[in-house]
């Protein structure tokens, strides 16, 4: 996407230098995308927290749209999308393309398993009401065929789900 004219930032929480410039448009951060901020009196003992919030990262870098945001959050998808969701990040994204695991609930999901699948289907139903329209589906049969803990034939742990944002202008 660098290489055809887009300006690409790449968080990860593993490069070395808080921010780098692959070329000349390929940024490469010390970040990961969370569903929450650093707590303040932890920001204050570790200044250069390397988790936020989408939005935090959008007004630190003075940007006010994303054209296509492709996240394997490992587990934190459902908390992150449900972080887009309530904050009305969504509207700023053209498209969004999800790994999302299913072999357990995710960080901070709890109760039943009815409860789990309850709290994906609401954030999925969500992102329909705000036109977002489902336009990719792959499931991962590499992965384990788990669901919330459970062997299931032909099923996968793990599947990437790509959503365009009719409303996009």
């Amino acid at each position: 996407m660098a290489n055809s004219g887009c300006e690409v930032h790449r968080f990860d929480p593993s490069v070395k230098s808080a921010h780098v410039l692959e070329s000349e448009r390929l940024w490469y951060h010390r970040l990961s995308i969370d569903w929450r901020d650093p707590h303040p009196a932890f920001a204050a003992q570790k200044p250069y927290s390397n988790t936020r919030k989408l939005g935090t990262i959008l007004n630190e870098f003075g940007h006010h749209k994303i054209d296509v945001l492709k996240a394997d959050l490992e587990s934190a998808e459902w908390k992150v999308l449900e972080n887009l969701i309530l904050e009305d990040v969504l509207e700023q994204i053209g498209q969004l393309i999800f790994e999302i695991h299913l072999h357990w609930p995710g960080f901070e999901v709890s109760g039943s398993d009815s409860s789990a699948v309850r709290f994906w289907y609401s954030l999925l139903k969500e992102l329909e009401l705000q036109d977002f329209r489902l336009f990719h589906s792959y499931k991962d049969l590499s992965k384990p065929q788990l669901f919330l803990k459970k062997d299931i034939f032909n099923a996968s742990s793990c599947y990437t789900l790509g959503w365009v944002n009719t409303r996009w202008k």
